[in-house]
């Protein structure tokens, strides 16, 4: 019998073994390596497709906005038509549905404001959607569509509507006018809220049913209606002081900090600082003079502070407005009315001058030489997208302000009148 050899193998000595191991050892680092490659390779393609994109979106808002301006007179006119036909559709579904009202502004934010970033870009005017009003509404539709039954959130809102936003209306001078798709967004991004926040703290059947319960002995639930006056101040004043403080925060952050070497190089990027200064100097007017008590070189604390005591005093009468359903009454009464009074004066007053103002220009630019190159130059040519802003502003008198850029706040609205302020 032959017997059976198992055959081992042979035993591998050390210096064997740690060829192995350094072998292993160098693939897992080149594995490491090519991975890292291809991370920073395929961030450096999201990158350049996100620029790309960027550039993409920047040159269709620019075209857009030029096709607008182009038909102009014809958009004019639809807009008049479509603005009195929706303001007439929201009085009804006012009267009719008042609960869906929340949904309709809803439906109207999330539709219009893209838009309306589209055009601003255009114009430079983009750092304007930074500005306290969008802040706020954020909130809004949070609120409404997330957590439409949190009492806390519901009164911030309510603080933030009736408060600045609201103010902002009567103080800065906006105006209605039906044919401006522009007057139209910035009017209602300040007074939309304040309905909405009005309809679901009295008209809303759900919650005026919890007030008015029926029976002697039917008890009245808290929502919306609180009794405790030091929990209206916490949540109607103190905690939206707080919530407007860390957008301050933020928009300084912002615009005079990480933007700031970008706004330095384009002078004719906006911001709400910049307008409102420049109309200031302008008019030598109050807010200027206040402006400058601390020296030239605090006027931007200074713009800060007027800002903060306006907010103050603004959201200190929300308390009043809350508990009152007369008063509040009164004030949507009175928001409206200004508005329309503004949009009557504009209509009548301002207009007019800009339409003079545009005819000489066309006569002006027709007069003009032609170039050796057969262009004719024209004096708007290398002109900022804000010029024909500063004609129209140039053009309106006391009694009328343009909106022609957007904020809820002071001094940051559009429709400051630095001629009286």
């Amino acid at each position: 019998m032959y017997r059976e050899i198992e055959s081992k193998p042979p035993k591998m000595s050390n210096s064997d073994e740690g060829v192995d191991d350094g072998d292993s050892f160098y693939r897992v680092k080149q594995r490491l390596s090519d991975r890292k490659k291809k991370v920073a390779q395929t961030k450096e393609i999201l990158s350049k497709q996100a620029v790309q994109t960027k550039e993409i979106l920047s040159k269709q808002a620019v075209k857009i906005a030029k096709q607008a301006e182009e038909h102009e007179r014809f958009i004019n006119k639809v807009t008049h038509l479509l603005g009195v036909l929706g303001f007439g559709a929201f009085c009804f579904l006012l009267g009719a549905r008042p609960q869906d009202i929340p949904y309709v502004y809803c439906l109207w934010y999330v539709t219009f404001v893209p838009l309306r970033w589209i055009y601003y870009r255009f114009k430079k005017w983009h750092y304007y959607l930074l500005d306290f009003c969008y802040y706020a509404n954020t909130f809004f539709l949070v609120m409404i569509l997330l957590y439409p039954k949190n009492e806390k959130l519901f009164m911030v809102c309510f603080s933030f509507a009736e408060g600045p936003l609201a103010w902002a209306l009567i103080v800065w001078r906006c105006s209605l006018v039906f044919s401006s798709a522009d007057k139209i967004v910035s009017v209602l991004i300040h007074l939309l809220p304040g309905i909405v926040f009005f309809t679901i703290r009295w008209w809303n059947p759900a919650t005026f049913e919890a007030m008015h319960p029926v029976g002697n002995h039917a008890r009245r639930v808290s929502w919306p209606y609180v009794e405790d006056k030091s929990y209206l101040w916490t949540w109607l004043f103190v905690v939206p002081l707080i919530a407007y403080t860390l957008w301050q925060v933020l928009y300084f952050l912002i615009v005079n900090v990480l933007r700031r070497q970008r706004l330095l190089r384009d002078p004719e990027v906006m911001t709400s600082y910049r307008e409102l200064s420049k109309k200031a100097q302008k008019a030598n007017n109050i807010w200027w003079r206040l402006s400058g008590v601390l020296g030239d070189q605090n006027r931007l604390l200074m713009y800060i502070v007027l800002q903060a005591a306006f907010t103050v005093a603004t959201m200190a009468l929300t308390v009043p407005i809350f508990l009152s359903y007369e008063l509040h009454v009164i004030f949507q009464v009175l928001k409206v009315s200004a508005t329309i009074w503004n949009g009557g004066s504009f209509l009548l007053e301002v207009m007019p001058r800009q339409v003079i103002l545009k005819e000489k220009k066309k006569l002006e630019t027709q007069s003009l030489p032609t170039t050796p190159n057969n262009h004719t130059t024209s004096p708007d040519e290398n002109a900022s997208p804000n010029n024909h802003h500063d004609d129209q502003t140039a053009a309106s008198d006391k009694n009328s302000c343009q909106n022609n850029h957007h904020t809820g706040e002071i001094p940051q609205s559009e429709e400051l009148c630095t001629k009286d302020l």
